[in-house]
């Protein structure tokens, strides 16, 4: 697939200097989960501040000229801290064009159509981001370790499922190149937590009554899979990253360090594209003299 037509988002993503990225050749042997910044906490955090603060004019700039829209998905195994990325990481933007998608268990409606029809609906207008909590990469990832769940994707038999992995890859590829051809910048982040971590922040929703809610036997029970999980990642991070649409895998045992990287792969790829204000309009100047001494008598 030629990524001719996704010119103008394409260059913003080459522009990216992060050692995270994933290579666009397939040839991903392993996902990096622990990770030791030389950077401090403390410092992770004063410059997770400058990059988000970074963000904001390229934000504005965005929401003015209408010539962009912004796709960010973020997906992750459970504890590996995917809401508090988003909320740190979003946290001085402002709100009016940013809209946040949390996609769990489809319902029985959304059964009924197509894999992507449910995030389809939550794309951005030009103009806009949209953050996707976890979003159609489930299709290939907790589909692919419980197929038993295609049962219900398929009002009779279910395809086979060695074969529906490649057309499933496929399908996402068309898509994402689509939306890359209509000017979306589409940046997908996966956040991937050691085994170690996860038992540890599970211990901790378990032994902490403020954070008991968000412990769940489920989560413990699919970390079984992880073996399953590890694979099913590989293949979609090697199938899915291209120069139009880019994986950055990103160890997510440091909390301030994966936040931090975040934020400082989205401002630059925001600070390359080539967006403008609306040019303003032309008043003659006297009439604008006359509009600011009509304002001037309302002080």
């Amino acid at each position: 697939m030629s990524s001719a037509g996704s010119g103008l988002t394409e260059a913003a993503i080459r522009d990216i200097n992060s050692r995270w990225r994933v290579p666009y050749d397939g040839q991903l042997t392993s996902a990096p989960s622990i990770y030791k910044p030389k950077a401090l906490p403390d410092s992770c955090k004063d410059r997770l501040k400058e990059a988000r603060e970074a963000i904001r004019p390229h934000q504005r700039e965005l929401q003015a000229s209408e010539q962009f829209s912004v796709l960010l998905i973020f997906q992750a195994l459970d504890a590996a801290g995917k809401d508090g990325a988003i909320r740190e990481v979003f946290e001085a933007l402002d709100p009016a064009n940013v809209n946040v998608s949390a996609f769990k268990s489809p319902t029985s409606e959304e059964l009924r159509h197509d894999f992507l029809w449910r995030t389809s609906k939550a794309l951005p207008r030009r103009g806009d981001f949209a953050v996707f909590n976890r979003s159609y990469y489930e299709e290939v990832l907790t589909v692919r370790v419980h197929p038993e769940y295609l049962n219900g994707q398929y009002g009779g038999q279910a395809p086979d499922s060695e074969k529906l992995w490649s057309q499933r890859y496929q399908a996402i590829r068309e898509h994402e190149f689509h939306l890359a051809t209509a000017n979306t910048l589409i940046l997908k982040f996966w956040l991937n937590v050691s085994p170690s971590c996860q038992a540890k922040r599970f211990l901790e929703r378990l032994d902490t009554p403020e954070k008991r809610w968000k412990f769940s036997r489920g989560d413990i029970r699919e970390s079984t899979f992880r073996a399953q999980y590890d694979d099913a990642v590989m293949h979609m991070l090697n199938e899915t990253s291209r120069p139009w649409a880019p994986w950055f895998c990103i160890p997510a045992d440091d909390r301030w360090y994966l936040r931090w990287q975040i934020a400082d792969i989205i401002q630059q790829a925001m600070a390359a594209l080539p967006m403008s204000f609306p040019e303003a309009e032309d008043i003659p100047d006297q009439e604008a003299k006359e509009i600011r001494e009509l304002l001037k008598d309302r002080l």
